[in-house]
């Protein structure tokens, strides 16, 4: 166990977490620290009540510790997200256009998958859109199939830009679906297509 007081402790963590350009996972702060994981866990969960304005004598912050991508990482408090959107872009937008973000949902309900197979389930060509999905850093090559087609799965980054810890807290897709009987006529129908395209 570390013998470095409780305040330097923090202030440590504080200046690991700081500089880190990707999230940093507890393991990683305990190592870094002297601590064990549990010891490491619990320093963690302090900084972010602090930051959140839930210790005694602490206020709201600015910004939040947050778990994103297996790790943790600072941000802005999403109440201030406008602000801090004009202010970093400059009124520009860098959301994401919607046949974008339809493709990610389906490299992220489907992972790993190919190409030619979000295609097929958007119904229109997306290699555009999947360039700019790849190039900014929102999914990556995962390997491929034995024809050849390159595997995409969604990386750290799009956990973060979701704001989520890991894919288990994507929400279901149940609720959004037709029912059993609807969905596999969409699919013959979609194979049907897909057939007379590339006979």
């Amino acid at each position: 166990m570390n013998d470095v007081a409780e305040p330097q402790l923090r202030s440590a963590a504080e200046a690991i977490l700081i500089v880190a350009d990707e999230p940093v996972t507890t393991s990683a702060i305990a190592e870094a620290l002297g601590l064990d994981e549990r010891a490491a866990e619990e320093l963690l969960d302090d900084l972010a009540a602090e930051y959140r304005g839930e210790t005694p004598g602490s206020r709201p912050h600015g910004f939040l510790l947050r778990r994103a991508a297996g790790g943790w990482r600072f941000a802005s408090v999403p109440e201030h997200a406008d602000l801090v959107e004009q202010f970093v872009i400059g009124g520009a937008t860098a959301r994401l256009s919607q046949a974008a973000l339809e493709t990610l949902a389906v490299v992220a309900y489907r992972q790993p998958v190919t190409r030619g197979r979000v295609a097929m389930i958007r119904g229109v060509n997306v290699d555009g859109v999947m360039r700019t999905l790849h190039a900014r850093g929102l999914i990556e090559e995962a390997g491929a199939e034995t024809s050849g087609a390159i595997l995409y799965r969604t990386t750290g980054e799009f956990l973060e830009y979701l704001g989520i810890n890991s894919l288990d807290e994507l929400p279901p897709l149940a609720p959004y679906l037709p029912r059993v009987e609807a969905l596999g006529e969409i699919v013959e129908q979609a194979e049907e297509t897909a057939v007379r395209r590339n006979p």
